[in-house]
C-alpha cells in the first residue's frame, strides 16, 4: 500500500510541476524517481497489469531519450 500511496504523491508532484512550467530535465527526474516507484510496487504487488504499466512507463522514458 506504501508503494501506491508514493506513487499517486510522485504523480501528483509531476502534474504540478508540468502546470507551473517547470524544465523538461526537472519533469524527468520525477519521472525516473516514478518508474523506480512503480517497479516496487509492481514487484510488492506482482500481476500482469502492474508489469504491464511498469514497462509503458520505462519505454516512454526510452522515447524521451532518443527522441533529445
Amino acid at each position: 500500500m506504501d508503494e501506491s500511496l508514493a506513487i499517486l504523491e510522485r504523480l501528483e508532484r509531476i502534474e504540478t510541476l508540468d502546470r507551473r512550467g517547470a524544465p523538461p530535465a526537472v519533469i524527468l527526474a520525477e519521472l525516473r524517481a516514478l518508474l523506480c516507484e512503480a517497479e516496487g510496487w509492481s514487484r510488492t504487488e506482482g500481476g500482469e497489469d502492474a508489469k504491464h504499466a511498469v514497462d509503458g512507463l520505462r519505454s516512454a522514458l526510452a522515447r524521451d531519450m532518443i527522441e533529445r
